[in-house]
């Protein structure tokens, strides 16, 4: 049976997932198109409910109504959030005030392509189930285990502050990390867009690393962690 009705029930909880206190309430987010969808099965994540192509047919207005990216996509599937009990390595992303959800989502995906563990979410970070996050993280939102913290010291291992504006010069010849055949734990923590890490987050860590730019005054946080990432498993190649 075709969904016809704009006010059937289920697609206005659909839509109410856009919201993210409706999220934090049920526990739930929506994911949209088919390589997304085809990532959460590759991984496991069993959809909640799902509209579109392999799912509930919706008639084709209906489904574009109730996309919240507005990208044409032909299936949306929702799904129950996950988040691990703690943080683990051997590393650990962790980000901090990132208030920019395609930055999260980003670095997420950069934390699937270079093996991180796990992803810690700090203080004031946006929802990494919201909409432009899981779009952003391209189905590694499914892949990467993610929990929240509070403090640094709930990070796993070695704490690396990245800071634009201090400390030495992130390199994996320096004894952070051992590449891929990591021995020792480490947390790489990345600050926000605009005001980078808290001093009190900086002075938390264990040490204090920098990326050397040239042209530019500072990196986005994801392109910041993923620059991190590379450096810290790439085993003084």
């Amino acid at each position: 049976m075709v969904i016809t009705s704009p006010h059937n029930e289920r697609l206005k909880a659909l839509r109410k997932l856009q919201e993210k206190r409706e999220r934090e309430r049920t526990g739930l987010f929506a994911a949209e198109g088919e390589d997304l969808l085809e990532a959460a099965d590759d991984a496991g994540w069993e959809a909640v409910e799902r509209y579109g192509v392999g799912g509930e047919e919706l008639a084709p207005e209906l489904l574009a109504s109730v996309s919240a990216l507005g990208s044409g996509a032909r299936a949306i599937g929702v799904y129950r959030q996950r988040w691990a009990e703690r943080p683990v390595g051997p590393l650990c992303l962790a980000l901090w005030g990132v208030h920019d959800p395609g930055n999260v989502g980003t670095a997420i995906r950069s934390a699937l392509a270079f093996g991180a563990a796990s992803v810690a979410l700090g203080p004031e970070c946006a929802d990494p189930y919201g909409p432009k996050a899981v779009r952003a993280s391209m189905g590694a939102i499914f892949a990467v285990p993610l929990a929240r913290v509070e403090t640094v010291a709930e990070l796993p291992g070695e704490r690396v502050a990245l800071d634009k504006d201090g400390g030495q010069v992130l390199n994996c010849r320096t004894g952070i990390g051992c590449g891929k055949e990591r021995l020792d734990p480490v947390s790489v923590v990345i600050g926000g867009e605009r005001a980078g890490l808290p001093a009190d987050v900086i002075e938390a860590c264990d040490r204090v690393c920098r990326i050397p730019i040239e042209r530019v005054d500072s990196l986005n946080a994801a392109m910041a962690a993923t620059v991190a990432l590379y450096e810290l498993t790439r085993g003084g190649e």
